[in-house]
């Protein structure tokens, strides 16, 4: 039987519901974890691009914000001709398309123990390969650093200032410090290092973890085969001092791409790892595609390695099997080739892109890092602010409130997003005040006229910020 509601009740029981509705919504607040409550707020960075994003333009707009990789190197179609071989191939890819092994697949990961060998990577040799163990992350190398952040006890986390602001600022969602070095040409400042580790005191035996981009992002700095060095034995004589293993995280995300023949080639230090604390995050996304999800974690067998492959399970079994299985037949067929044409590709940007920051930008620049592996810039400028209320980034967002400036409110002109330093160094650490004069951009995603472009629209922005003090400082 159905109950129909009388024509002249309906307005006053919608009422009633309303209310009761508003009551309800009132009363029923999630309750959230910590982080889940310091997640409900977006990070600065994330809020900057989304803003961005939400009225992107192609082919206007000009984004040297995002990390996103150059699409000519993506190899579609083969990785197109490797899905069917595996596909074709049930033999040697064993039920492909059904779940997969948390440790990832073992044709994967002996691909990625050749291939380690084969390139030189970190100048590692088969024995020290054969000693350590490898696992494929559940969806690429962020999930693997957000794993670390589950198995690890919450503490201090040692890295780099400027940090990998993504994987900080999740990490201080989840409860952990950030004890942040300064960087000098070679990496963390061991000097700084020293100083900071002696002012925590009896607090040093709250270090959880080291974090250390070998080729840092944002800032590109490489670190020198003689600081990965120095940073791995002050963690081994910390360790040995506390009676407990300190772990060092070496995130190798970019050493594949070192492009300048001038730069020394990595040293890894697992060979010399004796007392098994170090370890090395790599990812397949820079050389081949980060659309296919591929990280991997290298290391010393034991306790924390399980741990590592039962939260992989634990977050959904394992990276697609199938996916694993077309990186694994890359790799064994393409991988030298496809090294070259990517560094080969990203070498000929970094230098027109070097070129066009300095034909319009040098003369405001007080130090410029990176070009050489990667594919970021990051400026620190003499007396430009960069920061989201700086009229440098109001000029290239077209949000002065000047229209001559910014074009019609339906028609910007041409926009340039960029990622403002004040984002990249840590708000308790030594570099807040250089930070609001830096920025990296990316010369990975936009065609290079793009980027030179985008320069030019900053050597604009720039003039604009300086007439703007000028007339601060007349008034």
């Amino acid at each position: 039987m159905i109950y129909k509601l009388p024509k002249d009740n309906f307005t006053a029981f919608a009422r009633g519901l309303a209310v009761c509705w508003s009551r309800t919504e009132h009363i029923m607040n999630t309750r959230f974890s910590s982080y889940g409550n310091a997640s409900t707020r977006p990070s600065p960075v994330s809020e900057l691009l989304i803003q961005f994003a939400n009225d992107f333009r192609d082919g206007v707009d000009i984004n040297l914000g995002v990390g996103y990789v150059n699409e000519e190197t993506i190899p579609v179609a083969r990785l197109i001709a490797g899905m069917q071989t595996v596909a074709s191939d049930p033999v040697k890819y064993r039920q492909a398309f059904n779940y997969g092994s948390p440790a990832g697949s073992a044709n994967l990961t002996e691909s990625l123990k050749r291939f380690l060998i084969s390139s030189r990577a970190g100048n590692l040799d088969e024995a020290t390969v054969a000693r350590n163990r490898m696992t494929i992350g559940a969806c690429g190398a962020t999930s693997i650093l957000d794993a670390i952040s589950d198995v690890l006890a919450p503490g201090i986390v040692i890295t780099s200032d400027p940090m990998y602001y993504i994987y900080a600022n999740a990490l201080e969602r989840k409860g952990f410090e950030i004890l942040a070095i300064p960087e000098d040409d070679e990496g963390p400042c061991l000097a700084a290092l020293t100083r900071k580790l002696r002012e925590l005191g009896k607090a040093v035996e709250r270090i959880s973890f080291v974090y250390i981009v070998t080729v840092n992002n944002p800032s590109s700095t490489i670190l020198s085969n003689a600081r990965r060095r120095a940073l791995f034995e002050l963690m081994a004589s910390l360790s040995r001092q506390q009676n407990r293993a300190i772990p060092i995280f070496y995130d190798l995300a970019y050493e594949l791409l070192l492009h300048d023949p001038r730069v020394e080639r990595f040293a890894s230090v697992l060979p010399s790892d004796d007392l098994g604390i170090a370890y090395e995050i790599g990812t397949l996304s820079k050389i081949l595609a980060p659309g296919l999800r591929i990280g991997y974690l290298f290391g010393p067998q034991g306790p924390f390695m399980d741990a590592m492959v039962e939260r992989t399970s634990d977050a959904g079994f394992s990276a697609p099997l199938f996916v694993q299985e077309i990186a694994s037949h890359f790799l064994d067929h393409y991988a030298a080739q496809q090294l070259l044409l990517v560094n080969e590709a990203y070498r000929k940007k970094s230098i027109i892109v070097r070129e066009g920051i300095e034909k319009n930008l040098m003369p405001f620049v007080e130090e410029l890092r990176g070009g050489s592996a990667g594919f970021y810039y990051y400026l620190t400028f003499k007396d430009v602010e960069t920061n989201s209320e700086s009229p440098f980034f109001k000029f290239l967002t077209r949000t002065t409130g000047n229209s001559i400036i910014d074009g019609t409110a339906n028609n910007p002109l041409p926009r340039v997003i960029y990622i403002p330093g004040e984002f990249c160094v840590h708000q308790q650490g030594d570099l807040i005040e250089c930070g609001k004069r830096q920025l990296r951009i990316s010369y990975g995603f936009e065609d290079t006229p793009r980027i030179l472009q985008a320069l030019d629209l900053m050597r604009q922005g720039i003039e604009f910020a300086h007439s703007k003090c000028s007339l601060t400082a007349r008034a």
